[in-house]
């Protein structure tokens, strides 16, 4: 049903806010008399304090105040465009949540008002229902945002083990086994997504054993040709190939009592894992050229984002190496399934920048947060902190916007707010011929963005969060080749 505009002598258009009493106060700015009452009605009859104002200048100082938990905000208000106050809103006050009203047919304001920081849209003429639904979900909003900030504040002084950072029961089980593995000498593989930490499990395993003082020396097995890694295991002796000018001690042998990293185990060919595996059996390696060998002393620890026990069954990886290399096997769970652990993560990495940038305090907006915590995460860790990383190069001020971060949350805040929309706040079952699958959106955005960086690989994994391996096999998967005649 349309809007109806009831004047009543009982209800006052304006109502000053009152201490806090529990009950959560909207402000109306509408330069029209009967909207502002209408509205100061409907907000009354749902539990609210209402107060009604025609000025940007009477908001600002009724603003001031903090009283204000809800702004019900017109585009078209006098002495000035709306998004003028939606912007000192969400820098003064971002716990406000503010609903934009547009009287124009089209709603590219509105959208526009939505990626500065406004939390949904009307459309005049709006049914009461309308208005009502957009209050109720503006209170459950503020509601999870009040809840989120205390538990940010309580998280920021908060950390886990060593700079592993999350409270999370995921966690706290990682945390169990590290305490444990970390005393002992023997093999761990450690397994996840790119990007959820495995080098950073790792070096805290390596920290926290007795032999933190040796050596830890990572090795990345994807990112080098055979030969080349090779060379960095097992050394070299002068004139084994050309360019070896001088006999160069590897990896295996330097880390003398400490730790060798081999990062991306799954990607090492099948003739360099029989040699690895009669080094670690044997306890000695023979260097490329070289008729001696030399013995090693050094814990192993690999990691991988592939699922090796299939890669097994398919031979493409020894059996007898996966077994030697799979003592302990310790899985990092991708963000997406340790949601909690994203504002102590968020503040992580925000203390972070803040040290980069002559101690700005960095803080994220409620819409930012929430955003951020709803998100999946495909890059994981890595993408988190590529984003605030991004978001604070980008930012105007200390608070970071959902606008300052990327497109694709960008994107997903926008999808789940049309979805919200379209329901109106009632149960409906989504129409799956217009659901995009996850795999779509990720080709999608991988080979838009390696377009955009004229095919620069190691660039566009950057900016993704994921590690450079993972890009090459995709692009692999999507037939894409070098020359980029497929992107």
């Amino acid at each position: 049903m349309p809007l109806t505009i009831v004047h009543r002598s009982s209800m006052p258009e304006t109502v000053q806010p009152s201490p806090r009493s529990g009950r959560m106060h909207v402000l109306i700015v509408d330069e029209d008399p009967a909207v502002r009452s209408a509205c100061c009605e409907i907000a009354a009859a749902r539990g609210f304090v209402p107060c009604g104002v025609d000025s940007l200048a009477a908001a600002r100082s009724l603003l001031r105040g903090s009283g204000i938990d809800i702004l019900l905000l017109d585009l078209k208000s006098p002495a000035g465009p709306g998004l003028e106050l939606l912007e000192e809103v969400k820098l003064l006050h971002p716990e406000v949540a503010v609903i934009v009203m547009t009287a124009f047919a089209t709603v590219t304001s509105a959208v526009e008002a939505m990626r500065t920081g406004a939390n949904d849209y009307l459309t005049k003429p709006f049914a009461v229902d309308d208005l009502v639904s957009m209050l109720d979900r503006a209170t459950e909003r503020r509601s999870v945002d009040t809840a989120t900030r205390h538990l940010r504040e309580k998280l920021r002084s908060q950390q886990g083990l060593g700079n592993l950072i999350g409270n999370s029961p995921e966690m706290e089980k990682i945390y169990r086994i590290l305490s444990k593995v970390s005393q002992t000498a023997h093999p761990v593989l450690v397994l996840g997504e790119s990007g959820t930490g495995k080098e950073l499990i790792a070096r805290s395993i390596h920290a926290n054993g007795p032999n933190a003082s040796k050596p830890f020396l990572p090795v990345d097995c994807g990112s080098l040709v055979p030969t080349l890694v090779e060379s960095e295991l097992f050394g070299y002796v002068k004139g084994a190939f050309t360019g070896a000018t001088r006999n160069k001690e590897g990896l295996l042998v330097s880390a003398e009592g400490g730790t060798v990293f081999l990062d991306e185990i799954g990607e090492m060919p099948l003739d360099l894992q029989a040699k690895l595996l009669r080094a670690l059996q044997e306890r000695e390696v023979r260097p490329v050229g070289a008729t001696h060998r030399v013995p090693i002393n050094c814990r192993i620890l690999a990691a991988t984002n592939r699922d090796l026990s299939t890669m097994v069954e398919q031979g493409r990886f020894r059996k007898d190496l996966y077994y030697r290399l799979n003592v302990v096997a310790l899985r990092i769970p991708p963000l997406r399934d340790r949601r909690e652990d994203i504002p102590l993560l968020a503040a992580h990495f925000l203390n972070r920048m803040s040290s980069r940038n002559n101690g700005t305090k960095y803080v994220l907006s409620d819409d930012a947060l929430r955003t951020m915590s709803e998100y999946a995460w495909p890059g994981n860790v890595r993408e988190l902190e590529n984003s605030i990383e991004r978001a604070c190069a980008l930012c105007s001020g200390p608070v970071l916007h959902l606008a300052d971060m990327p497109t694709q949350l960008q994107d997903f805040h926008l999808h789940a707010h049309r979805a919200a929309s379209a329901t109106n706040g009632k149960a409906s079952v989504p129409d799956m011929a217009s659901v995009t699958p996850l795999a779509d959106l990720e080709r999608k955005a991988i080979l838009e963005t390696l377009r955009q960086l004229k095919g620069d690989k190691l660039t566009t994994a950057r900016l993704l969060g994921i590690g450079k391996t993972t890009l090459y096999r995709k692009l692999k998967e999507y037939g894409v080749s070098d020359s980029l005649a497929g992107v």
